[in-house]
């Protein structure tokens, strides 16, 4: 007998672990299924549509970046960020006859100062964090919409060249989205306040007995999760060498998808801008294979909206085992 069934035990034991995370085997088979199908689908591998791909990467991966921070925060998602973005893209261009830096400061600044005071609101008043952001989406489009007349706005320049060309085959956003992750990911891990946003996340109770106020942790949240999103609107004004209000439609989506799919915890307080930018290489790498095989933009929210759910139950069944 323990020649047989005794010594066949322990050979099982380090298989638990694996069959006991569906997350784990999912997220491994959807992996090779979306490699295979981008090995499979002409053109994918083209110069150009891997150009674009790392671009659609970078826009999302900013703006994602931001999200991770409210997320983790324990606030669950933004639906003001494409509104800010759109904003920031507006007063970006517009600041432009001052010379760039005046410009991009300018549009840091009033991005971060936009979300920052959400998150001051969210975190002082302990208001719902959902219904603040739409609010605040309300009151972005109609000042906007009262400014701007829904035109867009052009740069009379040339300013913008510098921000959407390439290093060697490498698109500047991306390089930019890279330094934006490097320099998020150093604030939550080597950071007192990464620590306190952690803390605040998982338990903000916790972290109001351990001598944290919450709320100032979350309005920094908010503040920085504004300044990625300044930057992604920087970039994406660069880009389509305009400011214009319908710029940032469906960024928040994608954003929320990409935190998600990346595997950062939908109730906070679990997470990295690591974990959030393989995210954003999953919804771009999607969205690219759907637009190559003709599907419309409304199927590609459909199929993202799909996935994102399937996360969110895997999760849930997950914690409840």
């Amino acid at each position: 007998m323990s020649g047989t069934g005794v010594e066949r035990i322990p050979s099982l034991i380090p298989l638990r672990p694996l069959l006991g995370r569906p997350v784990t085997l999912v997220r491994v088979a959807f992996a090779v299924l979306l490699v295979v199908a981008a090995v499979f689908t002409p053109g994918f591998l083209s110069g150009i549509s891997l150009f674009s791909l790392l671009t659609t990467t970078a826009f999302i991966g900013c703006v994602a970046t931001g999200m991770t921070f409210i997320t983790l925060s324990g606030n669950i998602m933004s639906f003001s960020l494409s509104a800010t973005l759109s904003a920031t893209t507006v007063i970006f261009v517009s600041s432009l006859s001052w010379g760039l830096g005046p410009a991009l400061l300018l549009a840091l600044v009033f991005s971060g100062l936009v979300n920052g005071v959400q998150g001051w609101i969210i975190g002082y008043f302990r208001a719902n964090p959902i219904i603040v952001s739409m609010a605040t989406l309300a009151l972005i489009l109609g000042v906007a919409s009262l400014l701007t007349g829904n035109r867009g706005v052009y740069p009379q320049g040339s300013e913008l060249d510098i921000l959407k060309g390439r290093v060697g085959p490498v698109p500047i956003p991306l390089i930019a989205c890279l330094l934006l992750v490097a320099l998020t990911q150093g604030v939550l891990s080597f950071t007192a306040f990464g620590r306190r946003l952690y803390m605040v996340g998982s338990n903000s109770r916790a972290a109001r007995a351990a001598g944290v106020e919450p709320w100032r942790t979350v309005t920094i949240a908010y503040a920085l999760a504004g300044v990625c999103t300044g930057v992604a609107a920087i970039l994406l004004a660069s880009r389509y060498g305009a400011g214009d209000m319908q710029q940032g439609n469906g960024y928040d989506y994608s954003a929320i998808s990409a935190v998600l799919v990346g595997g950062n915890a939908i109730q906070g307080g679990e997470g990295s801008v690591l974990r959030t930018l393989a995210g954003a290489l999953v919804i771009a790498t999607v969205q690219g294979l759907l637009l190559l095989h003709g599907f419309s933009t409304q199927i590609q929210y459909l199929t993202i909206g799909l996935i994102v759910l399937v996360v969110i139950m895997l999760h849930t069944s997950g914690e409840g085992s």
